[in-house]
């Protein structure tokens, strides 16, 4: 008696193939969004945590200094000793820079009345610009500015 030969297929169509390349980019793409997004998140609170920092360096600069940095002296001054100041202690080990590299815009005295202002540029790193991080000693928030 003949015995018949059954063929098994071997392998996965082109259709197939591409059908589960389609689903995983899909699925990839999702996750990466969510990812992004975090990521920014992640920065903003980082950036936030951080000007909270700098503004402990303020006042322990100016309880030794009997004021804070001018807009001239800068957050340097936190670092460096300021020409001409005689009472100082370095305050931080680095000039200290936002969660995207940059550093802080510092104005003393503050606009309306504040002792000082404090800015991150944010991500696109222009000052003046919707995702801008203003934090200022009177209200002591760091929020990001939006439009």
């Amino acid at each position: 008696m003949p015995t018949r030969h059954r063929s098994l297929r071997g392998g996965f169509t082109f259709l197939e193939i591409m059908l589960v390349v389609a689903i995983v980019g899909i699925l990839l793409s999702v996750v990466g969004i969510k990812m992004v997004g975090r990521a920014r998140e992640a920065k903003e609170t980082t950036t936030r945590l951080e000007m909270h920092n700098v503004e402990s360096a303020l006042e322990m600069y100016e309880m030794k200094a009997g004021d804070y940095p001018t807009t001239e002296e800068g957050l340097i001054a936190l670092v460096r000793r300021p020409t001409g100041q005689s009472e100082w202690r370095q305050c931080l080990k680095a000039e200290p820079r936002d969660a995207w590299g940059s550093l802080y815009v510092y104005r003393c005295p503050g606009e309306d009345g504040r002792e000082f202002d404090l800015v991150s540029c944010g991500r696109d790193r222009k000052t003046g610009t919707s995702d801008d991080i203003v934090f200022s000693y009177e209200d002591e928030t760091a929020q990001p500015v939006r439009d």
